[in-house]
């Protein structure tokens, strides 16, 4: 923030800032920073994803852990793991002192649970008697569950994704707000309605095939056919069956890697997502959770995926939650990421985001944008390898030296939402679209050069092919050895029957 550079002394850290500030927390950033100037001017500035705002001085909270605390939840948020290293840090007493000075305030019990359900402590306070059901999070901000579970003793609706071993949060941005009104899964119905059952059928098929070769190319991996079948076999099932337990994402795993790479549990080492810059030297993208910490993990992942599955929780929020929290968990040696791919399909179809009939193509998206798809996972994992402490010996094996599993337990995901629903959008206005225009352009090329000479099927696919190769004309060569049979004004109007058809995308006659 320019202003707040020029001079520090005006501006007081309020909320979070000033909570790492006095306790000395590394933590990975909040979306939001607060501070107090002594004049009567508001304003945000926004720099490198985070939100700086200005509040005039009527705004200063007080000196006090409470009064920091309770500012934080009104103006910065929710930051489940922000307040879990504060909770290791402070006195407890001094959060006993801020809950007893306001037994039946909102903020007051929000924090009191917060601080039992982040460390597994009990304050040593008597259940709130009296006073309605307050919601933990407030629905207008965030996505939560419906409905809610009611925690007695604070009076809390507890509206969490997750529970303590793994709980994401999403904030309610205009970008999603927007994304939700757009109504996506209507403008894929439409998109759908212009074509008819038997060509969406084949269309159907390609899709899946597209989607399987894609979801490895952006590993850079080529499959073999064996291996595409099978990919392809799992995203017919997304539809119909639910992957989220251990043995079930273990089979997954199993069907989807080399066979000489399956497992039986989750990983047992540490592993990280890096590249060999120079001789022994390697560039660290992402580390993983600490291999003892996976099985918690993991299991809070199951949990919340059961818990939004329930509580009506939007569907791409549920994807983006639980697919992206795969990946950041990463609980196998290999195979990661077309796990996590193959469960936004997963989610969508199941939750009924997914017409009937229809498969996204989200990864060949993703691979036309990797910019986009690698912003998506940097978002959290550049954050956190500022925290993480780690080696690597002589043949490459990372250990990790801190306590990092609150940085994964405890992510917002609301860069990883928003990203997963452009992704979608993109897919549907233009991979969907586009497939479906190509499989009907095409059948009804076919039809035309049908009716300009009776020829096999096979051979029209072959004509057609070679001259979208090669800008809407067949070549000397292979008219030669493919169609040395056919006049030259045969072969001019099938040229301009496929020219006709995809326009610039097979015609380049300038």
């Amino acid at each position: 923030m320019a202003e707040h550079n020029q001079d520090k002394s005006i501006h007081r850290l309020a909320g979070y800032s000033a909570l790492i500030e006095r306790y000395n927390l590394d933590v990975i950033p909040n979306w939001h920073r607060s501070f107090v100037a002594p004049g009567g001017t508001q304003r945000i500035d926004s720099t490198g994803g985070v939100i700086g705002e200005i509040y005039p001085s009527k705004y200063w909270p007080g000196g006090t852990l409470g009064d920091h605390l309770e500012f934080a939840l009104k103006y910065d948020g929710t930051n489940l793991a922000i307040l879990a290293s504060l909770f290791q840090e402070t006195a407890e007493e001094d959060l006993l002192d801020y809950v007893q000075s306001k037994p039946t305030g909102k903020y007051a019990r929000r924090l009191w649970f917060l601080y039992e359900f982040l460390t597994g402590k009990t304050l040593p306070l008597d259940d709130v008697k009296r006073g309605n059901y307050i919601d933990l999070l407030e629905p207008d901000k965030y996505y939560t569950v419906i409905p809610a579970r009611q925690v007695r003793r604070q009076r809390i609706n507890d509206n969490l994704t997750g529970d303590r071993r793994f709980c994401p949060t999403i904030r309610r941005t205009d970008t999603l707000r927007d994304f939700e009104t757009t109504d996506l899964p209507e403008r894929c119905r439409q998109v759908v309605s212009a074509y008819s059952p038997e060509l969406l059928r084949r269309a159907l098929s390609y899709l899946y095939t597209k989607e399987t070769k894609s979801s490895f190319e952006i590993e850079h991996i080529k499959p073999t056919s064996t291996r595409t079948e099978r990919f392809v076999a799992l995203l017919q099932l997304a539809k119909q069956e639910d992957f989220y337990e251990k043995s079930r994402l273990i089979e997954l795993h199993n069907r989807i890697v080399d066979p000489r790479f399956r497992d039986s549990n989750y990983r047992l080492s540490q592993n990280y997502v890096g590249e060999t810059v120079t001789w022994q030297k390697e560039k660290i993208h992402f580390a993983s959770p600490k291999p003892e910490d996976l099985a918690d993990l993991m299991e809070g992942l199951v949990a919340a995926h059961k818990r939004m599955d329930a509580g009506n929780v939007s569907a791409v929020i549920h994807a983006a939650a639980i697919a992206y929290g795969f990946v950041f968990l990463h609980p196998f040696e290999d195979g990661n990421g077309r796990i996590h791919r193959f469960l936004i399909h997963n989610i969508l179809a199941r939750r009924g985001f997914t017409p009937e009939g229809v498969m996204f193509p989200i990864s060949a998206s993703m691979l036309k944008n990797p910019a986009d798809y690698d912003v998506s996972l940097e978002a959290f994992s550049w954050h956190l390898m500022a925290l993480v402490e780690y080696s690597l010996d002589e043949e490459g094996r990372m250990t990790v030296h801190n306590d990092t599993a609150r940085w994964y337990r405890y992510i917002d995901m609301t860069p990883q939402a928003e990203a997963l629903f452009r992704f979608i959008e993109q897919t549907i206005d233009t991979e969907l679209s586009c497939e479906l225009a190509f499989l009907a352009n095409y059948d009804e090329t076919k039809k035309t050069i049908q009716e300009i000479v009776d020829m096999p099927d096979r051979r029209i696919d072959l004509f057609i092919r070679f001259c979208l190769q090669n800008n809407g004309r067949l070549s000397a060569r292979k008219r030669v050895s493919h169609f040395d049979f056919l006049s030259d004004e045969e072969i001019a109007h099938m040229e301009r029957t496929v020219q006709s058809a995809y326009g610039s995308k097979a015609s380049n006659d300038e």
